[in-house]
């Protein structure tokens, strides 16, 4: 069986030495440290390089996200299991961002926290089941429906140009950044003005802006 090397970060001392002892205690892990902070945690993980780095979020200073970032981005073979007390959302998916392979809850079984190591070993991806629910559950709730367009009367270049125009670009800027003769975007921007019913720039500038666009 291939050992998996280990590197614990967790603010609490008594956890971290609980977990070090389950792992210690169980065939096929190796505790490489442990880092009481986020910025131990960095320094430890490019010293160590472990395979596996169990990962609180809170911690005073540089929190668990922040370090899962970055580690990641200079050593990316390394794998980050979240094992934390913060179940809310904003967590998860911040630390799905940064990278982390999985999210247990520290009042897990300890069975489970030794098959979500063992899973993230493996190149898994794994999550507690309660966690897991609340992602189903986000995923599969209905996404509310897209804004309306702006401005639907025009056409997709003539909106582009509408929103160069929000923007303060001038004719000339505005054909040389599209590639347009002159000619060409003076006729865009007097349909323009036409379908939006504005007698000049600045009017249509205003629009513009209200609706979103520059």
């Amino acid at each position: 069986m291939e050992t998996l090397r280990v590197l614990i970060a967790d603010d609490h001392p008594l956890f971290r030495h609980g977990i070090a002892a389950l792992l210690q205690a169980n065939p096929g892990f190796a505790v490489l440290g442990e880092a009481a902070n986020g910025a131990e945690a960095i320094a430890l993980a490019e010293q160590l390089q472990p395979d596996i780095v169990l990962m609180d979020v809170r911690m005073p200073g540089v929190g668990g996200i922040e370090a899962t970032r970055a580690i990641l981005h200079t050593s990316p073979s390394i794998r980050v299991l979240i094992v934390t007390m913060a179940d809310d959302d904003a967590a998860v998916f911040a630390a799905m961002r940064a990278g982390a392979r999985g999210f247990v809850l520290k009042d897990a079984h300890k069975d489970d926290i030794l098959r979500a190591i063992r899973a993230i070993g493996r190149g898994e991806a794994i999550f507690s089941p309660t966690i897991a629910t609340r992602l189903i559950e986000f995923f599969a709730a209905p996404r509310p429906a897209a804004p309306p367009q702006a401005f639907p009367e025009l056409t997709d270049r003539e909106r582009e140009i509408l929103g160069l125009i929000a923007q303060g670009h001038s004719n000339a800027e505005i054909a040389a950044r599209l590639v347009l003769s002159g000619s060409t975007v003076r006729n865009y921007v007097s349909n323009i003005f036409a379908k939006l019913q504005v007698a000049d720039r600045a009017h249509a500038i205003v629009r513009a802006r209200e609706a979103g666009l520059g």
